[in-house]
């Protein structure tokens, strides 16, 4: 079987491109590289330091929904951090923006905390438990 290497980039349709680009650099550290503007949608990618690769597009024909993971499709995204020290200072950091959010819970192997994007896109951030 042929394989790949990983994942290039993930690219999520939004309702308000400029300001799912704020979230995503202001909230967890994206910078933009690439924007592209045509007759039919607006993108741009985003890099993080990690290497995750991020694509917000609006199209110009939207149906202005929000996020509902419970339809066929992605369920969420979920982000690896490096601790649970991590994990606590991404706790602290999203209270302090007002941002709603889970509190850090007990998950299959490790810990979780839970938000949305505008969109109601549902992100995580995981640190699994150290063996």
């Amino acid at each position: 079987m042929p394989s790949f290497t990983g994942i290039a980039h993930l690219t999520l349709s939004v309702r308000d491109r400029d300001a799912s680009v704020r979230f995503y650099r202001d909230v967890l550290g994206f910078q933009e590289f690439q924007t592209r503007d045509c007759g039919e949608w607006r993108r741009t990618m985003c890099r993080h330091r990690s290497g995750v690769v991020l694509g917000l597009i609006e199209h110009k024909d939207h149906f202005n929904a929000v996020f509902d993971h419970r339809r066929v499709g992605v369920d969420h995204l979920a982000f690896t951090v490096s601790s649970s020290a991590e994990l606590d200072a991404w706790e602290e950091r999203l209270t302090e923006l007002d941002i709603d959010h889970s509190p850090v819970v007990h998950a299959e192997q490790g810990r979780a905390l839970t938000f949305a994007d505008p969109d109601g896109f549902q992100l995580e951030l995981y640190c699994e438990d150290s063996a």
